[in-house]
């Protein structure tokens, strides 16, 4: 993959653009923001750790969504201008449309976790092939999640397995019927107590912080280029609408170089599809 646009430079634009510049998956970085001095600076700060951190990711600053042209992938995440924001719907679904207009090809990643409402609108009003338009922040959140749970059992995070549906930001379904630690099923390794424990303290996860929400935006970037079987949880958009408009929710997706190839399904027991149909539900 050789340029991915960043749209804003506030903090998870900057967040991103260093964790992506480290990854080297990329030759070029354009973080395009109004306030060019500001993108000016990110870019140069990061370039300026490549030789410590031996990454050779090119940064450039843009000031102009024309920038995104060349782009093989857009990311949105938030202005320098208010930073610790992310796009809201009309400045978002602004930039969706023109990015649309000018690059028809590129996937696009909406980082942010307030970004579920903006991916319909990209469909509905910016006309975004719901293939190409993604969130990023459910990868986040199952992050955390199984951050917890390697808290509450002593383990690394890394050894803990789970997934999970649902929409944001308060109906997530975790699927903890096929959690696993080291391949053993969770529920089998620790008490009902404990369970019903971690289940009451998954909700005060969300939202993600920027730093989290980098890491999962560049997740979906490596899995995308690399052609990765992984299957990160995303917002996603269903492509017939029984309600009139685009249904937005969190499932696990597999991607190619053109966007999204499956939808995982769901493999639930009876509470957790209980729970699945009332968050589906308007």
């Amino acid at each position: 993959m050789s340029v991915i646009a960043i749209v804003g430079a506030g903090q998870l634009g900057g967040s991103v653009a260093h964790t992506l510049a480290s990854k080297d998956l990329c030759t070029t970085i354009k973080l395009i923001d109004h306030s060019h001095d500001i993108a000016t600076a990110k870019a140069l700060d990061i370039a300026q750790a490549g030789p410590i951190e031996s990454f050779r990711t090119e940064l450039t600053a843009n000031v102009d969504l024309t920038a995104v042209k060349s782009a093989h992938l857009v990311i949105l995440t938030g202005p320098a201008s208010n930073p610790e924001t992310e796009w809201d719907q009309s400045l978002g679904v602004k930039q969706l449309r023109q990015i649309n207009t000018i690059n028809r090809q590129a996937i696009i990643i909406c980082a942010g976790s307030q970004h579920s409402r903006l991916i319909e609108l990209g469909v509905t009003e910016a006309m975004i092939n719901p293939d190409r338009l993604i969130g990023s922040a459910p990868e986040a959140y199952r992050a955390a999640v199984r951050a917890l749970v390697a808290l509450e059992v002593n383990c690394p995070a890394s050894a803990v397995s789970l997934t999970l549906f649902g929409r944001a930001p308060d109906r997530f379904v975790v699927v903890w019927s096929q959690a696993t630690i080291n391949g053993n099923l969770l529920e089998e390794q620790i008490s009902a107590s404990h369970m019903a424990r971690l289940r009451a303290r998954v909700s005060a996860l969300w939202p993600p912080g920027p730093y989290a929400l980098a890491e999962a935006a560049v997740h979906v970037v490596r899995c995308i280029a690399t052609g990765s079987k992984k299957m990160p949880c995303c917002f996603v958009t269903s492509k017939t609408f029984s309600s009139g408009r685009p249904h937005v929710s969190v499932s696990p997706v597999e991607f190619n170089a053109q966007g999204i190839t499956k939808l995982a399904k769901p493999n639930l027991n009876i509470r957790e599809r209980t729970l699945l149909e009332n968050a589906m539900t308007d």
